[in-house]
């Protein structure tokens, strides 16, 4: 389901995540080799049209993933051994996307993010498909959610 689906679908993880977002401005990427062995690049991202957006330089290896394998992760940017932060993980398809309209609403939100935005058509640009999350924190806080479609979200035990 496209972002905004997934934000009406779970709230409770789709609101975490985009704090996460907003703050750290980049995430872990997971992608799939051609020999089926795993990829994990850093990736920016921005929020727009409803869509979760993922630009990438034309031709780079994360994107040539991609473009032959559509399944990945997105796993946020751990910054402490105790995950206080909290831990995300979105795991879905990439979509390209070539429609004009999406393609320039993602050149407003990287231009607003950063004041810079690539120029056209030399970049790839990619949404996700969100088909589950997870999120866990550690610490004081410890609680973990999942989440899928048939399911629903859930409340885990962390022992």
């Amino acid at each position: 389901m496209r972002w905004d689906g997934f934000v009406a679908a779970c709230p409770e993880i789709a609101s975490m995540a985009e704090e996460r977002f907003r703050n750290d401005e980049l995430v872990m990427l997971g992608t799939l080799r051609a020999d089926g062995s795993p990829r994990v690049s850093p990736c920016e991202l921005d929020l727009a049209e409803g869509h979760l957006f993922f630009g990438m330089m034309w031709r780079s290896k994360k994107a040539l993933d991609l473009l032959r394998d559509p399944r990945c992760v997105v796993h946020s940017v751990t910054c402490d051994r105790m995950g206080t932060d909290g831990d995300l993980k979105i795991y879905g398809r990439m979509v390209e996307e070539r429609v004009p309209d999406l393609r320039r609403a993602y050149q407003v939100a990287i231009k607003a993010r950063i004041d810079w935005q690539p120029d056209e058509p030399d970049f790839h640009l990619f949404s996700l498909e969100v088909e589950s999350a997870g999120f866990t924190i550690f610490g004081d806080e410890h609680r973990a959610l999942a989440w899928d479609p048939s399911a629903g979200l859930r409340r885990l035990s962390l022992g």
